[in-house]
């Protein structure tokens, strides 16, 4: 490196010892009461909040006269509407583990920890028992009032009516978390009679002291020293990441604003430190200050900024999703440039190619065919030379199925052991040990390809079939 080329590093890393200086992280000796205030971010926070819906109401749904999707890991079938997944299929759970993971590579690099600002079950929760806690003890001075306030039968009253609340969220939590891996009628008949397997009870007094303590107590600590995310997420980023940001060229420098003279013209810039932004950030953060850890990008400082903008007459913006780049001057570059962005869409086109081939593949039975190898081949008393087969017909309905094999080659063969249809349990793995035998003078090479086929009728009428290749081995001719 040159001279020059030193110090602009030494400056610039002057820089971020400085603005680093001025970064707010709650390390927990302080509760943050964050003030609720309307607006265009905040609604769309609590209708993606809403997604969250699913996951109490998912277990109910139904569908074919069971329930639409259950996770059944005793019996290892993932039943998904209409498409029942077991084990043998488990390769679409990494693709569908790959296309998450890259979906939240793509949202990161895109938008920054928007996963987190509006998705994220921890975030969610916190929302939730943040929002009881106002309602029930009011806003942040109140709180912070109470907090401070010796133990009276009123406060006793007001704090236990909250954490009763919290706690049955989160016992909720963990009933509807266990109704996804059993019938959810069955376990509300047996839960609270004490016949559920004990696993169903550990989960659920996990699941409620868990979101209880995480959601309740430790809030955006969780986020801090908990979430490997957070830790990651800034390696994700980019200078044409959108993130919300302060103007800072517009903003400063901050002058207070009086009531007297919100006509006049400003020396300042267009920040009345009003300290607003700061006081609805969940995490504690003053987005002013920069980019920081703490910040999970849910856009509610960019509500009360731009109420407080409209106010003294100033256009909005003055804190809004944008790229490092964009509050530079600089050019940003066009989404369908960044070659990111075509690295994460092919990635995510492929995985999810393969989710829908395997989803659009599955068949209600399966065949594998494994071939004797200890002999690979016997003669019998006849000349013919005889192949040993065992078969392995997989069932992936609800109904025990009556399986028909038989067998195809380009020369003619004879199927031994396979002349009444196979009972297959549903959800079981059925074997059963056939004989391929080949007259000699048919048998003109050392193998010859074989293709079996394996056929059902299910309940209502459709027939279901599948098929398996394999080879028949003789001696050299």
């Amino acid at each position: 490196m040159t001279t020059n080329q030193h110090a602009a590093h030494d400056a610039s890393l002057d820089d971020l010892y400085e603005e680093a200086q001025h970064w707010e992280v709650n390390t927990g000796n302080k509760t943050i009461h964050a003030k609720r205030l309307p607006g265009k971010w905040r609604r769309i926070k609590w209708l993606t909040s809403s997604v969250w819906l699913i996951f109490f109401l998912g277990p109910y749904l139904t569908w074919d006269g069971r329930q639409a999707v259950l996770f059944d890991i005793p019996k290892r079938q993932y039943h998904l509407f209409s498409v029942t997944v077991l084990p043998q299929d488990f390769w679409m759970l990494s693709l569908l583990l790959l296309f998450f993971a890259i979906l939240l590579a793509v949202l990161t690099a895109l938008a920054g920890r928007v996963y987190c600002g509006y998705f994220c079950f921890q975030t969610v929760w916190t929302d939730l028992f943040t929002w009881i806690e106002e309602k029930l003890e009011g806003g942040p001075a109140q709180r912070r009032k109470l907090d401070a306030a010796p133990l009276s039968k009123q406060k006793l009253m007001v704090k236990s009516s909250k954490h009763l609340i919290w706690l049955l969220i989160g016992f909720a939590t963990g009933f509807s978390f266990v109704a996804w891996f059993t019938d959810v009628g069955t376990l509300w008949r047996e839960f609270f009679t004490g016949q559920a397997n004990n696993a169903a009870y550990a989960a659920v007094a996990l699941f409620t002291v868990g979101t209880y303590v995480l959601a309740g107590w430790l809030r955006e600590q969780t986020c801090f020293w908990l979430c490997p995310y957070a830790r990651i997420q800034g390696v994700m980023l980019d200078r044409q990441t959108l993130v919300p940001t302060y103007d800072v060229k517009r903003g400063e420098p901050r002058g207070r604003l009086h009531k007297g003279n919100m006509a006049q013209a400003r020396a300042t810039g267009d920040c009345i430190d009003c300290n607003l932004c700061l006081a609805v950030c969940p995490t504690g953060v003053d987005i002013r200050q920069g980019q920081q850890e703490g910040c999970i990008t849910c856009g509610l400082c960019i509500d009360a900024c731009n109420a407080v903008m409209d106010k003294v007459g100033q256009p909005r913006g003055l804190i809004r999703y944008a790229s490092l780049d964009e509050i530079e001057g600089n050019a940003v570059k066009p989404l369908l440039l960044r070659s990111r962005v075509w690295v994460y869409t092919t990635i995510l086109t492929l995985a999810l190619a393969g989710i829908i081939y395997g989803l659009s593949s599955l068949s209600a039975i399966d065949l594998k065919v494994l071939h004797e190898r200890a002999p690979l081949f016997v003669q019998l008393s006849d000349g013919s030379i005889q192949n040993k087969y065992t078969l392995k017909l997989l069932n992936k309905t609800n109904d025990n199925l009556a399986a028909t094999v038989s067998a195809r080659a380009t020369v003619p063969i004879e199927l031994i052991g396979a002349e009444q249809p196979f009972s297959i349990k549903h959800g079981e793995v059925t074997p059963a040990i056939v004989f391929i035998k080949i007259k000699p003078e048919n048998l003109q090479t050392e193998s010859v390809p074989i293709t079996f086929f394996a056929q059902a009728r299910l309940p209502t009428g459709t027939d279901v079939s599948t098929q398996r290749e394999s080879a028949f081995f003789g001696p050299a001719p």
